[in-house]
């Protein structure tokens, strides 16, 4: 399984879970886990998602997902979860 790791930050506004999911549906990316926080007006959320029935590499996604965050005013960002977990151990 190809597992990501999808990051979103930003001021908080109507509809950034849902345009974030409807790329992800689009592009037959499953989210296996969810959490999002909103902190005064700023929004973060954190997505484990699964790539395997994509027909995009993980370059286009994380390139097209970039491009959505900007489109909304959210920084978007995806790391392979092998590279998180490397990066987050102690």
């Amino acid at each position: 399984m190809k597992k990501t790791i999808i990051t979103v930050v930003g001021k908080d506004t109507v509809g950034i879970i849902a345009k974030v999911c409807t790329y992800l549906a689009d592009n037959q990316v499953n989210i296996l886990d969810i959490s999002q926080t909103i902190v005064q007006e700023y929004f973060n959320m954190m997505m484990l998602v699964d790539m395997n029935q994509s027909p995009k590499s993980f370059g286009e996604i994380a390139d097209e997902l970039t491009k959505v965050g900007e489109t909304i005013g959210v920084s978007i960002k995806c790391q392979r979860e092998d590279i998180f977990d490397s990066m987050h151990r102690i």
